[in-house]
Order: C-alpha cells, then structure tokens, then sequence
C-alpha cells in the first residue's frame, strides 16, 4: 500500500467534497487516531467545511459504542476502558451498514457523554439527506478482528498522527480537566491512555490520507 497523502483539514475538505460531488451514493470517511490525537478537533470544522460547500455532512462518532459500565465491570474491564475491546465494534458495524444502504431513512445514533461517563442512545440523527458520514475514533482502521471488518464500509481513510509526547501532556490535562486527582490522572494516562495510542500506532493499517496533529 502506497504511503498516506500528507494534507490538512481544508485541503481534505475540498478532496472529499469532489468525491461527494462525483457519486451519487452517501460517501463515508473514517478519521482514525490516537486518544488526545484531536479528532474531535479535525472533525468538527471539516464537517462545518463541507456543509458550508453545500453538502449534507454528520459526525459518527465511534465513542457513543462504547460498553456500558455494568458490562465493563462483569467482564472485569472496567479499568480499561478505551481499550479495543471495551467497544461494541459488532454494533457500529451494524450501524454503518445501516447507515449505507440505498435509501436509508433518518438514523439515531449514540453519542458519548464524558462528563456522564456513558454512551447516550439515539442522541444524535443522521439524516436521510445526508451526503457525507465523517465517522471517527480511534480504531477504525485496527487490522484485527472484529475492527477490520469495518474497512469495507470506508469510502476514504484518514489517519491523524500525533507525537507520543503530546499525546501524554493532552491526555493528562483531559483528565485534570474533569477534576481527577494529577495521581490518579497519571495512572490512568500510563496505565490505559498510552498503551491504546501504541495500540493504534503500532496495529493500524495505513489510510489513504495523513493529517498531522501535533
């Protein structure tokens, strides 16, 4: 596979609005990275960029599937939370599927709630209308099942590369910022933090385009 295409939010912005443009179907882009790579914070603007270039664009992202914490804690993985395996990748592939098949009609999807601590059902909608499904986290594009059966649902791949060091200092204010305790804060960011963006580095396959994050 040839090497990511460097880019920034404007350039891909204008990429994925032609491609929209040229299909007569729903394109959908995943935006993948590490915790504290800044996803929120490409995804936000890219989405206000293309509605602003008149397509119909939505966020999916892939945090509203994380497992609640009753069924964190009776699979004894409540401490690692944010880790691949505390998703429900069956269940976002499931809405993907339904998000993309012809005719689709208005879609409830969940969103995360990090103050609540839990995913929110049906807390946003994604329009029949909808031209452009941005769908972000951080292991779409994990080669291990079950999250490589998502590719297939991709129409384009987007990597957000970030360096370790400013993953850990982002990571640590995230969690001060929510009021925790800077020890407890470190053990979080060293103990689960940290391993899930090697995770992501290390067992991700490489997207068709690269945004440098930090």
């Amino acid at each position: 596979m040839t090497a990511p295409v460097a880019t920034d939010a404007d350039a891909l912005a204008g990429q994925l609005a032609l491609r929209a443009e040229a299909r007569a179907g729903r394109l959908v882009v995943a935006l993948a990275g590490p915790p504290g790579a800044g996803k929120s914070t490409i995804v936000e603007p890219l989405c206000g960029a293309l509605r602003a270039r008149g397509l119909a664009t939505e966020i999916l992202p892939m945090d509203g599937y994380h497992y609640d914490n009753g069924v964190l804690e009776v699979r004894g993985l409540l401490s690692r939370k944010g880790a691949p395996e505390t998703f429900d990748a069956a269940g976002l592939a499931l809405s993907l599927r339904a998000l993309t098949a012809p005719g689709a009609p208005d879609l409830a999807v969940p969103v995360f709630d990090r103050a609540l601590d839990l995913s929110r059902g049906s807390a946003r909608l994604i329009a029949a209308e909808t031209r452009v499904l941005l769908v972000e986290g951080n292991y779409l594009l994990l080669n291990r099942a079950p999250w490589d059966r998502l590719r297939p649902l991709f129409d384009v791949t987007v990597e957000l590369s970030c360096p370790l060091e400013v993953l850990e200092a982002r990571l640590m204010a995230r969690w001060l910022d929510l009021g925790l305790p800077e020890a407890v804060a470190r053990e979080k960011v060293e103990g689960n933090d940290l391993p899930n963006a090697r995770t992501v580095a290390e067992e991700s396959v490489p997207a068709e385009f690269r945004i440098a994050t930090g």
